[in-house]
């Protein structure tokens, strides 16, 4: 007999097989840290020596962190707010925007943040698969022979990984989570072995020695902070998945996780405090000599599925900022006939394979790369705080003092870590602020050229409740349906003007379409669909879909039906503005944002594609518009 989907043991069994699938998604950049953590705050902090109470603070400020960080703030707070079940710094400004109290000024700061937040994570997606994937092949640096390629061999397994790209995750995907289960007990163990031995290091648990540490080695301590928070990258990772899994499976996974990582650490705490000699190679030499090998292996694994999640949430907030108007359109391919989520934009793909192939080479290894790595991820930290605090003060109706007691203290922690990456900028920190900068201007320029581009290309344009009571009929109609694909269907679309003054003829149904990207992930059918009969023929659609969704065309037409209008696609013909830009001699934009907009622009996918029109129905009215 079937459970029902009420039946409780059913649904444990869901919520257990989704919090393995998260360890393969969610899971990957925090759970691979410890290849780097403990060695870099110890061989990169400032001179801190190598003693008890040292390795003692640096243990409680990392458990103290993945407390108040990952459990307390994402888990408890931030993954409460959740829009219609999605997470993410999009979802969390949608959320913000929505508030009563979003007045202009406050929207325009809010977005500004959202899209800043984006901005950090295109840098922290060229940072993480590179400091990844090189801290494990790093592992065979113990080998003299193999350590001249590890290199090589990190640039060829990451290059691998984007080729194979275009064929989706599907077939491996399911692997990922027995991969990460595997990790997690294979790292949890190595380290339990460690604390066996020297069981005294778990008094570092205490807050105490944190506290302690910071009294005793105020600027040590702060310093220290900029590596020791690379035990929480990837925490955004559990709230801008909760879409794909749920808030209660990925607490669920991170019950199991932080047990595996907290041993992991202390270990690493006690084999210092025993052989202060093994530093350099800290993870892998709580291995076994004979276990080096496929301990290298298994780290591989883990960070190509680290580095495999993080570039499929580049795709997906891709998508979503093409939706929202910040990017132009582009190809995007969906690799899985079963999972929404699983999908690949060969432009953005290219170019993140390019930018850590350059990265890699550059840098050489690991340890340069962790300088660049941490402001990436405590900025994103920051911007999440700062918009939660606004929902939990505006949308939840907490007063003043709780939202300050709370958002308050995880404001300080990450002002904290922010402070201390800032002192790495000149030793890599820079670059995820040029990448930051450089995403966030391209955004910027989009939106901003395309509000001038709409303007200047309906600012005569007739009302069409206006056009339709002078318009004498005159003009010849034509069987079948014309669909007008517009952004402003309160006015007659340039291509009908066109289409006039060039045919002489008037379809004896016209459509005027608008697609509009709603701030929600995704919109009901039942919302989908709004049709206005404007009389002569004429009909207004707006067709509405939320901003995890991609829009297709001839599907929204079909929904039209109950609505009196049916479309049959062999007698439709789609009319779509193409608009070819030249540089205006006086323009709203500086002119290198001009130009920036205009080759945008000349590589935006066409509209035929992005809306899934048959090609063989579309008929391209072109018009040339200074900018």
């Amino acid at each position: 007999m079937d459970a029902s989907p009420q039946d409780p043991k059913a649904h444990a069994q869901k919520q257990r097989l989704l919090a393995l699938a998260a360890l393969g998604v969610v899971f990957g950049d925090i759970g691979t840290s410890p290849l780097y953590m403990m060695r870099e705050t110890f061989g990169a902090s400032g001179g801190m020596a190598m003693n008890q109470a040292s390795v003692y603070g640096v243990l409680s400020l990392a458990f103290w962190s993945l407390m108040i960080v990952v459990s307390i703030k994402y888990c408890a707070f931030v993954m409460r707010a959740d829009n219609k079940g999605e997470g993410g710094v999009l979802s969390l400004a949608s959320l913000a925007l929505r508030t009563g109290h979003a007045a202009s000024g406050r929207r325009r700061m809010i977005s500004i943040l959202a899209l800043t937040g984006l901005a950090l994570f295109y840098g922290d997606a060229l940072i993480t698969p590179s400091v990844s994937v090189l801290s494990a092949v790093e592992g065979l640096a113990g080998t003299r022979e193999l350590k001249p390629y590890i290199v090589p061999i990190a640039t060829v397994i990451l290059l691998s990984l984007f080729l194979f790209q275009s064929r989706g995750t599907g077939k491996v995907g399911r692997f990922f989570g027995p991969i990460m289960v595997l990790w997690f007990s294979t790292i949890g163990f190595l380290g339990l072995l460690q604390i066996i031995e020297r069981p005294h290091v778990l008094i570092a648990l205490s807050p105490l020695y944190a506290i302690d540490m910071a009294i005793a080695q105020p600027w040590t301590a702060f310093v220290a902070l900029g590596s020791i928070v690379l035990c929480v990258t990837g925490a955004e990772a559990l709230y801008a998945d909760m879409g794909h899994f749920g808030r209660g499976p990925i607490r669920m996974a991170w019950a199991g996780v932080i047990v595996c990582l907290v041993c992991s650490y202390f270990g690493q705490g006690a084999l210092l405090l025993a052989s202060p000699g093994a530093l350099g190679n800290l993870f892998f030499n709580m291995a076994p000599s004979w276990a080096l090998f496929p301990l290298v292996a298994l780290a591989t694994c883990a960070t190509v599925i680290a580095s495999q999640a993080v570039i499929s949430g580049v795709f997906s907030l891709t998508r979503q900022a093409i939706q929202l108007g910040y990017l132009p359109r582009m190809d995007i391919r969906h690799t899985s006939a079963t999972e929404m989520g699983q999908i690949y934009i060969p432009q953005i793909n290219w170019m993140l394979m390019i930018g850590i192939t350059v990265i890699v080479i550059s840098f050489g290894s690991s340890s340069d790369l962790t300088h660049a790595y941490g402001l990436a991820v405590t900025g994103a930290m920051l911007i999440d705080t700062i918009l939660a605090a606004i929902v939990a003060r505006w949308l939840w109706g907490w007063s003043r003092w709780l939202t300050a007691s709370v958002f308050g203290l995880f404001l300080v922690v990450d002002l904290f870590y922010v402070g201390s990456n800032m002192l790495k900028i000149p030793t890599g920190g820079w670059l995820p602020i040029v990448i930051a900068v450089a995403a966030l201007a391209v955004f910027l320029v989009w939106n901003r050229g395309r509000e001038i581009l709409v303007s200047k290309l309906y600012r005569d344009a007739m009302p069409i409740e206006e056009f339709l009571e002078r318009w004498d009929r005159t003009v010849e109609r034509v069987t079948g349906t014309a669909v007008f694909m517009t952004s402003n269907p309160s006015v007659v679309p340039t291509a009908f003007l066109h289409n006039l003054k060039h045919n002489h003829v008037v379809h004896e149904r016209v459509v005027i379409m608008k697609v509009n990207v709603e701030d929600v992930p995704r919109v009901g059918e039942a919302q989908r669909i709004e049709v206005v009969k404007l009389g002569k023929g004429f009909h207004k659609v707006t067709v509405h879909y939320g901003f995890m969704e991609r829009p297709d065309v001839p599907r929204a037409l079909e929904l039209c039906r109950p609505f009196g209008l049916s479309f049959d696609l062999m007698q439709t013909t789609f009319f779509l503005g193409r608009e070819t830009l030249i540089p205006a001699s006086r323009s709203e934009l500086r002119r290198w944002q001009a130009a920036l907009f205009i080759a945008m622009q000349a590589t935006a996918l066409s509209a035929t594609r992005f809306f899934r029109i048959p090609a063989n129905r579309v008929v391209e009215m072109g018009t040339q518009v200074e900018i």
